[in-house]
C-alpha cells in the first residue's frame, strides 16, 4: 500500500490497525495527541506495542494544529490515510461540544486539505452508526437518508461524510467512509459499556444499564472491524455510472466516493451482553436500571450488503467469543 498515515494510532481501532500492517509489512506512521479523554497510560501501552515494529514512526499531534499537520503531509508524501482520530463519545458532546468542533471538524478539515495537497490516492476514515440518529428502519443501510442526528457527535461524523464528498467532487480525492457500529475488544477504551461493566462487577459496584437493559447494539469484534478497513483501504472508490441527479441515492455518487456500514449484522440486545459477560467472569451484576440517555439511539442493526459486495466482509467473531477474549485481556493487563 505505500506508506500509510493512521491517525488515532494510539487509539483502539487505530492501535489495531497499526499492528495489523506492520505485521504485512507495511510502513506506517502514527499520529495521535495523547489526550486525556481517557487513561492515557492505556495509551502509551498501547504505542510500546506498536514501537519495537520495523516500519513505525510516530508523532504526537493534534489534527487541529493545521500548520504541524500540513508539513507532515508535505514532508512524508502518503499514499493512503486512515483518519481514526476524533473526539469520540456521544455522551461526552452534551458537556464538551467545542472539542467535537476543533477535533472532528476543524481537525478533518486539515487532514482533507493534506490529502488534497500532496497527492493522496486514497482518504478512508471513520464515520459512525450515530449518524443514523432519529431513524427506526432497520437494518440501517447507506442508502437511507441521514439527516436527522441527535448528538453533537453524530452531527460531526455526518459533516465528515460531507465534507469528504465534496473534496472527492471537487478535487477528485477518492474518499471512503466507514460507519462503525459499536467496536469493543482488547485493549477497547474505558468509557465504552462492556470495560465499564467489566471493572464495576469486578470491583463489585452496581452498573448502569441503560433503557432498562431493552438496547440494541450491533456490537463488533475490534479484528473483524480491522479486516473490514484493510480491505477498503486497497479498493479506490469510483464514480457510480449510474447515479442521477434527479433521484440521488446518498450511498453513492457521481465522485470517487465510497460510504459503507461496517457492523456485526446480528444486533444483541442489552441485557444479553451483560449475561455472557456475567459468565465470562463468573459473576453476577448488580444492575442499576435507567431510561434511555439524551443523544442515544434504543438500536443499531448494520446492512453490510454493499460492503459484502465491494470487498467481500463478513464478521466472523460471535460476540461469546470477543467477549471472552476481552475479558482474558482485561484480567492480564489490569492483574484481575
Amino acid at each position: 500500500m505505500g506508506k500509510v498515515l493512521v491517525t488515532g494510532a494510539a487509539g483502539f481501532i487505530g492501535f489495531h490497525l497499526s499492528r495489523r500492517l506492520l505485521r504485512e509489512g507495511e510502513q506506517v506512521v502514527g499520529l495521535d495527541n495523547l489526550n486525556s479523554y481517557y487513561d492515557v497510560q492505556l495509551k502509551l501501552d498501547r504505542l510500546k506495542q506498536l514501537e519495537p515494529e520495523p516500519g513505525f514512526t510516530f508523532h504526537r499531534l493534534g489534527l487541529e494544529d493545521s500548520e504541524s499537520v500540513g508539513e507532515l503531509f508535505a514532508r512524508e508524501r502518503f499514499d493512503v490515510v486512515v483518519n481514526l482520530a476524533a473526539q469520540a463519545g456521544v455522551r461526552y458532546s452534551l458537556e464538551n461540544p467545542r472539542a467535537y468542533i476543533d477535533s472532528n471538524i476543524v481537525g478533518f478539515t486539515n487532514i482533507l486539505e493534506g490529502c488534497r495537497h500532496s497527492g493522496v490516492k486514497h482518504l478512508v476514515y471513520a464515520s459512525s452508526s450515530s449518524v443514523y440518529g432519529a431513524n427506526t428502519k432497520m437494518p440501517f443501510s447507506v442508502h437511507q437518508n441521514v439527516d436527522h442526528p441527535l448528538s453533537l457527535y453524530a452531527a460531526s461524523k455526518k459533516a465528515n461524510e460531507l465534507m469528504a464528498h465534496t473534496y472527492s467532487g471537487l478535487f477528485n480525492l477518492p474518499t471512503t467512509g466507514l460507519r462503525f457500529f459499536t467496536v469493543y475488544g482488547p485493549w477497547g477504551r474505558p468509557d465504552m459499556a462492556l470495560f465499564l461493566f467489566t471493572r464495576a462487577i469486578l470491583e463489585g459496584r452496581p452498573i448502569d444499564v441503560f433503557n432498562y437493559g431493552r438496547m440494541q447494539r450491533d456490537f463488533t469484534y475490534v479484528d473483524d472491524i480491522v479486516e473490514g478497513v484493510v480491505r477498503v483501504m486497497g479498493k479506490i472508490p469510483e464514480p457510480a455510472g449510474n447515479w442521477d441527479g434527479m433521484a440521488p441515492d446518498p450511498g453513492t455518487s457521481f465522485a470517487p466516493y465510497g460510504i459503507y456500514n461496517i457492523g456485526n449484522n446480528r444486533p444483541v440486545e442489552l441485557s444479553r451482553f451483560i449475561e455472557i459477560l456475567e459468565e465470562c467472569l463468573g459473576r453476577k451484576a448488580e444492575k442499576n436500571y435507567l431510561p434511555l440517555q439524551a443523544g442515544d439511539v434504543p438500536a443499531t442493526y448494520a446492512d453490510i450488503d454493499d460492503l459484502s459486495s465491494a470487498v467481500g466482509f463478513r464478521p466472523a467473531t460471535t460476540i461469546e467469543e470477543g467477549i471472552a477474549r476481552f475479558v482474558s485481556w482485561y484480567r492480564d493487563y489490569y492483574k484481575r
